[in-house]
């Protein structure tokens, strides 16, 4: 009884997608080319056609979507970006590729963030133990937009599943680092070079604390000149004349212990060495 229904359900589904080809046949490729992509239904019923073969099927779909969204032949293809790789999202929650070429076609071939994000997003709900999904969301928060806000979010959230890697405390202090956040920047790098063993982490982290010792400093130092500017209509000869004038208690001095150089003419203040050539 059981394979006579079975067999009853395979000639309907046969028939469905017979029909389905029959109807995406009729369209006319040159006038609009990638049209039939439309016709694909969602991944939720597709499972059901598919009797136990979901995997498969996703796996079919997504070869296909690689070839179909690098045919240049077909301008408006990234419309349906979502549409297919969210089908093959429910047909195969776990499979990860597609989450991530997905995002990588968004971004650099669609030049569509908002989609990218949508697609990492929808990985990382339907597998919220892969850090990788907000580690790549980050990756492209901090290097494509420059949104160092959006970017620590997510490296704060793949930092909290288990599993991730130590990287993504360096990534996290330096997005906090971008956003000015220099005190908090501080205490992450410091974290991170006392519970380290590896000598080339702690190098690593070493500069970024020189780096972020000297922000803290040179803005301290850039207040009491524009304050000291504002009282005598000039920058002091020497920085220690900020001292003198009772603007600052001392004048700090970079990690290694160097004086900061300070032009007097423009009342610019840097480090003697570059963090990373220390």
């Amino acid at each position: 009884m059981q394979k006579k229904v079975l067999a009853v359900l395979l000639i309907i589904s046969c028939g469905m997608f017979m029909g389905l080809k029959v109807t995406i046949d009729k369209i006319p490729r040159k006038t609009v080319p990638g049209a039939s992509i439309i016709y694909i239904p969602s991944g939720k019923y597709l499972k059901y056609a598919c009797f136990g073969h979901s995997s498969l099927l996703a796996d079919l779909i997504y070869i296909w979507a690689i070839q179909y969204f690098s045919n240049y032949s077909v301008p408006e293809r990234f419309q349906y970006l979502t549409h297919v790789f969210s089908i093959i999202s429910e047909l195969d929650p776990g499979y990860l590729d597609p989450y991530q070429i997905g995002a990588l076609i968004a971004i650099y071939d669609a030049r569509d963030f908002d989609t990218a994000m949508d697609i990492l997003e929808s990985g990382l709900k339907k597998n919220p133990e892969q850090w990788i999904f907000p580690w790549q969301a980050g990756h492209y928060a901090q290097m494509l937009l420059k949104d160092f806000e959006l970017a620590k979010k997510y490296y704060q959230t793949a930092m909290e599943i288990e599993g991730s890697p130590p990287i993504l405390k360096r990534l996290y202090a330096n997005a906090v680092y971008e956003l000015g956040d220099y005190h908090t920047a501080w205490k992450n790098w410091l974290e991170i070079y006392n519970s380290s063993d590896d000598e080339r982490v702690k190098k690593i982290a070493s500069n970024h604390l020189y780096r972020t010792k000297a922000a803290m400093d040179i803005q301290k130092i850039k207040e009491a000149l524009k304050e000291y500017q504002s009282k005598f209509n000039r920058f002091p000869e020497k920085l220690t004349d900020l001292v003198t004038s009772g603007f600052i208690e001392s004048v700090p001095q970079d990690l290694d212990g160097q004086d900061y150089v300070y032009e007097s003419d423009t009342g610019e203040v840097k480090t003697a060495v570059i963090p990373w050539k220390r």
